[in-house]
Parts: structure tokens; sequence; C-alpha cells
């Protein structure tokens, strides 16, 4: 997987946050597959959290972003997966420092507490951001309990 590809989830909360960002993404030309939720209708993030984080586990994507109101719950369900490093991110700097400190492959954003404009300014630091290594790896290493 070369070219960069981004697989995205919210529940009903996410919903229109989550538009705004695949619009951006769109207009930057890069791949993304939406897992849901499709409506503002409510829903429950576990139902699409878990598909997008088993296929960014499996590398199907570069990253995934995950969206629900707090961006807590999604979160939280996202990291029960062992290869899945999220990241809640509210601002530009915690979203970059969430790739070169801790190589974060999965990005949650809490949808009811950020505009559009700063959701996509968070998206483009997480993206534009590298994982520094070094000192890094050996933390990120000490990680997963299996």
């Amino acid at each position: 997987m070369n070219k960069l590809s981004i697989a995205l989830a919210s529940d009903h909360a996410g919903y229109e946050r989550k538009q705004a960002v695949i619009k951006h993404l769109q207009n930057k030309g890069i791949e993304i597959k939406d897992f849901g939720a499709f409506s503002a209708e409510s829903s429950d993030y576990a139902d699409w959290a878990h598909p997008m984080a088993e296929a960014v586990e499996k590398k199907e994507f570069t990253f995934g972003i995950s969206l629900c109101g707090s961006g807590n719950g999604i979160n939280m369900t996202v990291n029960k997966h062992q290869g899945i490093r999220s990241a809640l991110c509210w601002i530009p700097e915690i979203a970059s420092l969430a790739r070169q400190h801790n190589n974060a492959n999965i990005l949650a954003i809490p949808a009811r507490f950020v505009t559009d404009e700063e959701a996509v300014k968070i998206v483009d630091a997480f993206l534009n951001a590298e994982f520094e290594g070094g000192r890094h790896l050996k933390r990120i290493k000490k990680i997963p309990v299996c």
C-alpha cells in the first residue's frame, strides 16, 4: 500500500462532521472508505468502529479517522484492537504529537467539540506528521499485552 488511504467511521453524533472531513480528503485526492454511520439517525459507534479498526489493523488502509460526540467512546472501541493505536485529538498539535511520538494509526475526533474547520486542521496535522521512532519506538513496543 503506497498510496495514502483512509478508513472512516462515526456514530450519528459524528456523522455531519465526518462529511466535512470526507469532502476535504476527497478534494485532496485521498482514497477513502466510509464504514458508517450513513446518517444522523441514532446508531452505536461500535457497529461502525470495529470493522474500520479491523481494516486498519490488516493494513488495508494507511490510517483511520473516527468521530463520535466526545470522541471517547469510539476511541475506546477501536483501541480494543491489538494493532491499533488511536489518539483522541481536539487540536492540531495533539494530532501531530500522536503521530510523531505514538505512531497513532487512528485519529479520533470529538465531533461535538470542534468545528468543521478545526476538524480539517486536526486531520491535516495528523496526516502531515511522521513517526519519529527512536526512544518513542521503544515505548510503543511496550503497549501490546500479547
